[in-house]
């Protein structure tokens, strides 16, 4: 791989989110293999001869009006991931609690450590809304539950479930990218009790869970939202996070009407992370 020649873009977003975590998943689907979030947005890299000079035109969020990104891009001989990771890649502790780390990161005084070893997939788990699903599963009795984490990225809630003594444990994302690197975080954190699987919502035809962890978006929650009671356990629950202050009603509705009631709710930036059970 030395002599592999990528192309870098780069964009600046605003607002951040969730048009950078919309931006990633076009992006992938485009072809762009490696990703660093930035504080202004996202770099994204692919190799030269998997480029063509139209192969932003399907990029939907570009065009929308919702957000506004710009971007350069130019060519580059080499990455150094593991330099580019080390630069962007910042431990977070929540409440003192839970530490979600890199390899390379001193061994913080927590109680749950996790390690997720940096990978140019879809960020880190750094984001408000992990933050609080952190919060919620730290909060909540995961032990001897059986879970869902859908949308799970780098498998780090899955993998703090485990910690809390979660049994059995299914983590899902449609992404490649994360599928892989959710199956690396998983043994690396030595979880024995993780099954990872690539795929969305239609694969969970006579799953049963006691607790259902759904961390996306507004618009895939509220399409999957009807599947997910179906999969819950009598006296289950589910966390829903990924969403706007705003997006509480319309979220809230559909889980009312798939018989589940809001039983805590917690806020951070504008960010919400709801706590249902039916």
């Amino acid at each position: 791989m030395s002599n592999t020649i990528y192309i870098g873009y780069y964009f600046t977003v605003k607002p951040l989110q969730p048009a950078t975590e919309i931006l990633i998943a076009e992006l992938g689907y485009a072809g762009f293999e490696s990703f660093v979030e930035t504080e202004t947005g996202v770099t994204a890299y692919i190799q030269k001869e998997e480029w063509k000079g139209n192969i932003l035109k399907d990029i939907y969020v570009l065009s929308s009006d919702e957000f506004e990104i710009s971007y350069t891009f130019d060519e580059i001989e080499q990455v150094n991931w593991n330099s580019e990771w080390e630069k962007n890649f910042n431990p977070i502790i929540v409440d003192k609690l839970c530490s979600v780390r890199a390899p390379f990161h001193n061994k913080p005084n927590t109680k749950y450590d996790i390690i997720i070893e940096p990978k140019m997939s879809f960020g880190t788990g750094h984001h408000e809304t992990t933050h609080m699903m952190i919060q919620h599963i730290m909060a909540n009795d995961f032990k001897g539950k059986s879970v869902l984490d859908m949308g799970c990225g780098t498998a780090v809630l899955a993998i703090l479930a485990e910690m809390k003594g979660a049994n059995p444990i299914d983590a899902i994302d449609i992404d490649n990218w994360c599928y892989l690197n959710s199956i690396e975080n998983t043994e690396r954190n030595n979880c024995k009790n993780i099954t990872v699987y690539e795929g969305d919502a239609t694969i969970l035809t006579n799953k049963k869970y006691d607790i259902i962890i759904a961390n996306i978006n507004r618009n895939i929650l509220l399409n999957d939202i009807k599947t997910y009671s179906k999969c819950l356990n009598k006296n289950g629950a589910l966390f829903l996070s990924g969403f706007y202050k705003e997006d509480i009603p319309i979220i809230e509705k559909e889980c009312n009407t798939n018989g589940l009631k809001l039983k805590n709710k917690l806020n951070r930036n504008n960010w919400v992370a709801l706590h249902f059970e039916n």
